[in-house]
């Protein structure tokens, strides 16, 4: 199959940290209305237990003022000079949001340092009348929208970025790469500082000196660095990029001819959407799991609204239904401003999907409404809202059947889990015990099958969720119940007893060697029915052992 030569597109933002202090005070068209009369402005940072300019504007540049100076040594060169504490976690958050706003373009974006991007725009640039029109129209936004950046594209991230961080901007045509990194600096090769000083002293100053002198003889002062980067550089040494975020597998998207903003607009296109995605998902015998659902802001804001589903989904309407809910749950939280101009629907994890025959009344696969109900509440409340009780093979009941969030548990055993969640009905939760379990009831260890009710070791309704002291003020020594306790400050005398249910340390699970453990089933005078148990034997394991509650009978 045809595979389209790499192309890169690469960003990078000269004043990242003063363009987001520029923005919040004197908005996001500052750059296109002309900068105010200001001094400059300049971060610190300490660095050598001395304070250095770590990041200043073009203003400060103009000034001769450069990274690495001391704060003190500005302030005396320019008195006005307005320094402002560095921020790392900031402008961490204000680059990614710049990588969510290029997400319009292609979805593949990764990171380059802390004030660049690479953008992998292998067959895209033809949805954009081309890569010169593409760049022309990504340094046009980003400039309307307050952000100083230059950008290059090329064959190699290398190269791309290379050009980008020297200013070269442009596109770089695919034969043309050595041409391009000729008179390239040193230092722009990502060299470390110490070989870039090295190179300049023996008159190695540009890349086209290095792309001209003997391989073997500079591999052996230099080691093999220098030239791995100019391979990189020219795309003769592949260097992937390593996504951001997990790229989708499928994905459709509308840009508008006008922004939407009302809830119902936005579920009109979510329905579309997803009737796009069905075609492409039928065709791969594919249902999705995980949903994203991306809202483009006019100014450049990105939502990601995510919804899993418990089995594999590709019925437009249901997967509108999840967007429902997850609108309503965010509702505050997203703020349409002057509207959305841009929509796409992805899935970011698919399964095989088992087409099921329709019955007699036209309606397939009846007895998902669980599962549906499952998908709706785990989309408006979050994955953890609802708990499920876990079989697991240990005869300890807090082992035996462990609470834990649908949706983990959904993620962990996929597709079955999803199948024992559709299967499940009210008789069926009552019957089948793989797929789920009241809490306080445990399975045998093995592989865990279903017990009849009649024939399962009684359980309380309501577990403990760690069992709790209780001091006991007279027992039958050295096997028997207790015959007094005290417990929450409360003193309960014993009328009636079952037991014991003798149950060992599970010594094959690391070596464990607990205490061996004697239930009880207990009832006082008032009639009320307690589980608890003796930690160790009386005699052999221990000389005074401790007694706890660990379960209440309804």
């Amino acid at each position: 199959m045809f595979r389209p030569a790499q192309r890169i597109l690469s960003l990078h933002f000269p004043h990242l940290p003063t363009d987001r202090i520029a923005r919040a005070r004197w908005g996001r068209s500052w750059l296109s209305d002309g900068r105010p009369d200001h001094p400059p402005i300049v971060f610190s940072a300490k660095e050598n237990n001395a304070m250095r300019i770590a990041a200043l504007d073009g203003h400060a540049e103009s000034l001769k003022l450069a990274r690495g100076q001391g704060i003190a040594e500005a302030r005396a060169m320019h008195p006005d000079l307005e320094v402002l504490p560095a921020d790392p976690v900031a402008d961490a958050a204000f680059l990614n949001a710049l990588a969510d706003w290029c997400d319009r373009y292609t979805p593949l974006i990764a990171l380059d340092g802390a004030d660049g991007l690479h953008l992998d725009i292998t067959g895209c640039a033809h949805l954009h009348r081309g890569e010169e029109a593409l760049i022309e129209d990504v340094l046009a936004r980003l400039f309307e929208l307050g952000v100083e950046t230059r950008g290059a594209i090329a064959s190699s991230a290398a190269l791309a970025g290379a050009l980008a961080r020297q200013g070269r901007q442009g596109v770089v045509a695919p034969g043309e790469e050595e041409a391009a990194l000729a008179p390239l600096p040193v230092a722009a090769l990502r060299l470390p500082q110490s070989t870039v000083d090295l190179l300049i002293r023996l008159g190695l100053t540009h890349a086209a000196d290095l792309l001209q002198a003997p391989r073997a003889a500079l591999a052996r002062r230099f080691g093999p660095m220098p030239f791995l980067r100019l391979d990189q550089a020219l795309g003769l040494d592949e260097e992937p990029l390593s996504p951001r975020l997990p790229v989708a597998s499928l994905s459709v998207e509308r840009r508008l001819a006008e922004p939407v903003s009302s809830e119902e607009d936005i579920l009109g296109l979510a329905l579309k959407l997803a009737q796009g995605l069905k075609t492409r998902l039928e065709e791969r015998g594919e249902g999705g799991r995980l949903f994203e659902l991306l809202l483009f802001r006019v100014d450049g804001k990105v939502f990601r609204l995510k919804a899993g589903t418990s089995t594999p989904l590709r019925d437009p309407p249901r997967i509108a239904a999840l967007y429902r809910e997850r609108l309503t749950a965010v509702h505050d939280a997203l703020d349409a401003g002057f509207g959305f101009e841009m929509l796409r629907l992805c899935v970011l994890k698919a399964e095989a999907f088992a087409a099921v025959q329709d019955d007699f009344s036209g309606r397939p696969d009846q007895g998902r409404s669980l599962a549906d109900f499952a998908d709706r509440v785990m989309a408006r409340f979050g994955a953890n809202s609802l708990l499920v009780s876990v079989p697991t093979a240990s005869h300890v009941p807090e082992r035996a059947a462990p609470i834990r969030p649908l949706g983990d548990w959904l993620a962990e055993f996929g597709q079955p889990a999803g199948r024992a969640l559709s299967a499940a009905g009210p008789a069926a939760m009552r019957q089948d015990l793989s797929a789920f379990v009241p809490a306080g009831r445990s399975l045998p260890a093995g592989d865990c099958p279903v017990w009849p009710v009649e024939s399962m070791p009684i359980r309380p309704l309501r577990m403990l969720k760690h069992p709790e002291p209780v001091e006991v003020h007279a027992a039958h020594v050295p096997d028997g119940p207790p015959e007094r306790f005290s417990w929450r400050r409360a003193v309960y005398r014993v009328t009636r007893a079952e037991g014991p249910e003798r149950i060992a340390a599970e010594w094959w699970i690391d070596g464990e060697a607990a205490p061996t453990r004697d239930y009880f089933r207990i009832e006082d005078e008032a009639g009320r029915r307690f589980w608890m148990f003796r930690n160790g034997l009386f005699g052999r394991e221990c000389a005074h052992p401790g007694w706890f509650m660990h379960g209440i009978f309804a």
